[in-house]
């Protein structure tokens, strides 16, 4: 019986001690942005939601997009990350809906593509980039620039 209260209390308190491990990380990733002096930026404005981009761009093929570069200003928490390299994706959300962003090294630079590695799954970013269909036929921001505006430092749920 002893043994098994044992083992119940360590299962008890093994997901608080790795919450504690990644809020200590988060918190050690929000020190080096302030030492470099980028914590916090508050002058980027987003121009669009990803629901209104949806809304008026959705139905456009991947023709027609291209024919018709359509430049998008977002910003919001990241709810998706998928790093491969030389690029990454990213799926975003907003007060109105989700979007997904594509980071490269040819777009957006090595330094930026390399900041974007250390963002965190909550973290809040501003994108600009041009609207573009992926293989898959899935509305896309490809990032030409991207911004960590808020540092999250609890895990999503």
């Amino acid at each position: 019986m002893t043994d098994q209260v044992q083992t119940d209390t360590a299962a008890a308190t093994t997901p608080a001690q790795d919450e504690n491990r990644l809020i200590a990380e988060r918190r050690a990733k929000l020190a080096d942005w302030r030492a470099a002096g980028q914590a916090f930026p508050n002058d980027f404005r987003r121009e669009n939601t990803a629901g209104r981009v949806d809304e008026l761009y959705g139905e456009k093929t991947r023709e027609e997009l291209e024919a018709l570069p359509v430049q998008v200003k977002l910003a919001g928490r990241i709810m998706l990350k998928r790093v491969m390299g030389k690029a990454s994706f990213a799926t975003i959300q907003d007060l109105s809906g989700r979007i997904q962003v594509f980071i490269s090294n040819d777009k957006t630079g090595t330094e930026a593509h390399a900041e974007f590695k250390r963002w965190d799954v909550g973290d809040i970013i501003g994108v600009t980039g041009t609207l573009f269909r992926t293989k898959t036929n899935e509305l896309t921001v490809q990032a030409s620039e991207i911004r960590l505006l808020t540092k999250s430092l609890r895990p999503l749920p």
